[in-house]
């Protein structure tokens, strides 16, 4: 794990974080090292500093799971698409630039956090202002650690910052060791209620005790604690609450709504805080590079229909999808949407599956029906009958067809089959026959060498 001086993270935040977003900050360019993480704000400022590396992680949703799913394909490498034409093609190996590069991101995340909680206990100020930035450390580090399960399996983890020498001795954690540490910091912040429930104002943005529960289910489902999923989802029902028009889920006017449990924030009215454009084409004759299987999946009364549709951005040579639509911003030619990570319609159709795996219910009126059909109705569409899914499969398979649909370019479609058991047959679909090894990724290259130890760090079977 690389290190990186705590001061360049403080001198850059103005430029790499959403501070007016997330909340009010004004960087201390004179603080000395030696006298950093000794105030409450030394610790706010560090603690955004753990956002800020969020950022630089909203490519990989894309990348890792978009185009390794049935929702996108890239039909023939360009110059700089080979990489994401591996990927999509299921022809990854341990040297593909996009693989070393998230490994290092998330990496440089973890020690950030890391950085927060090696010295929020020695520092003198307020109790439960310290256990919300331990909460909110806690959750990113859970969070970037999750993701590098999914993406890789078992991966080396810290609780602390360790040097350049000590990173060379740590090995791959088993399933087990990553279970235990993410649900673990998760179950701390949940049972300890570290993180408020909301916040106001600047504040708002940031984690909270909701995003922390929903995040730790998704966790639970991934790992196969359906039982505990179900409980603990069973208690944000009616936390927040679904929009009732779809599309202004994603409205930049609409940001932060009730529906909305913890997103990625941006701000293109600040120099370096916003984004380019997001599956943007030059016009609409241009391959998209949306699968017919998605293209085709959608009744023509379906309100998600149109949000992956087209829409000129004005003075631009652009089209943006409806979903993620944004005007540019003059002055710093970038847009400003926010990276979605949860939302009540996530934990509805999560509480559906979890009731599911426990226990298949042939009731029009179960627990698991009526969140199905929250999700379902609230695009326009008819009520699914219970008829029509006589068992646990039929009704996993169209809770992963309602996730397909509700969260089409979000990043959850390569995670959820996977997860469901259906990768294979749905990559089949596309043309491509996999293995059971290729539902997670080569460990990088770079990563195997640094080790040197095969003991420690081993690549994947079969890459």
């Amino acid at each position: 794990m690389k290190r990186f001086n705590i001061l360049l993270i403080v001198l850059a935040l103005g430029v790499i974080t959403s501070c007016e977003k997330f909340f009010t900050l004004t960087p201390n360019y004179e603080v000395p090292v030696d006298n950093i993480y000794k105030t409450a704000q030394d610790f706010d400022i560090a603690v955004v500093g753990c956002y800020a590396k969020l950022q630089g992680q909203v490519n990989y949703y894309t990348e890792l799971c978009e185009y390794r799913s049935d929702n996108m394909f890239l039909s023939a490498p360009t110059a700089g698409t080979q990489d994401r034409y591996d990927i999509d093609q299921f022809k990854d190996n341990a040297s593909n630039g996009i693989l070393e590069e998230a490994w290092a991101n998330f990496n440089n995340g973890v020690y950030r956090c890391n950085m927060v909680l090696d010295r929020i206990d020695g520092a003198d100020f307020d109790e439960a202002l310290k256990n919300q930035y331990k909460g909110e450390a806690m959750f990113i580090r859970a969070f970037t650690y999750f993701n590098m399960y999914r993406i890789w399996g078992g991966v080396p983890t810290t609780r602390k910052v360790v040097t350049v020498a000590e990173s060379l001795t740590i090995g791959r954690s088993s399933e087990e060791d990553m279970y235990n540490f993410i649900a673990g910091d998760l179950e701390d912040i949940v049972e300890g209620a570290w993180l408020p429930a909301s916040y106001s104002g600047a504040g708002v943005g940031r984690a909270t005790l909701g995003a922390a529960k929903a995040l730790l289910a998704k966790v639970y489902l991934t790992f196969g604690k359906h039982q505990e999923a179900a409980t603990l989802l069973q208690s944000m029902l009616g936390s927040y609450e679904l929009l009732s028009n779809v599309a202004d889920v994603f409205d930049v006017a609409n940001e932060s709504n009730k529906e909305i449990i913890f997103s990625v924030r941006f701000n293109k009215e600040v120099p370096g805080e916003g984004h380019g454009a997001w599956f943007s084409i030059a016009n609409l004759r241009d391959d998209s590079g949306r699968t017919d299987i998605l293209d085709n999946l959608y009744e023509s009364n379906d309100a998600r229909k149109e949000l992956i549709e087209y829409k000129k951005v004005d003075g631009v040579n652009a089209y943006l999808m409806k979903k993620f639509f944004d005007q540019r911003d003059a002055t710093n030619k970038n847009y400003g949407n926010d990276q979605i990570i949860l939302r009540y319609a996530d934990v509805l159709l999560m509480y559906a599956e979890a009731l599911n795996e426990v226990s298949y219910s042939n009731d029009q009126q179960s627990e698991a029906m009526k969140a199905l059909n929250a999700v379902h109705t609230r695009a326009g569409l008819a009520p699914l009958d219970i008829a029509d899914l006589p068992n646990q499969d039929a009704f996993r398979r169209a809770i992963c067809k309602e996730r397909q649909m509700e969260f089409p370019y979000e990043g959850h479609r390569w995670y959820d089959v996977v997860r469901m058991g259906y990768a294979k047959e749905f990559a089949a679909a596309e043309g491509h026959t996999i293995q059971d090894y290729q539902l997670v990724y080569p460990i990088p290259n770079t990563e195997l060498e640094r080790i040197n130890n095969t003991a420690l760090l081993w690549q994947n079977s079969n890459y």
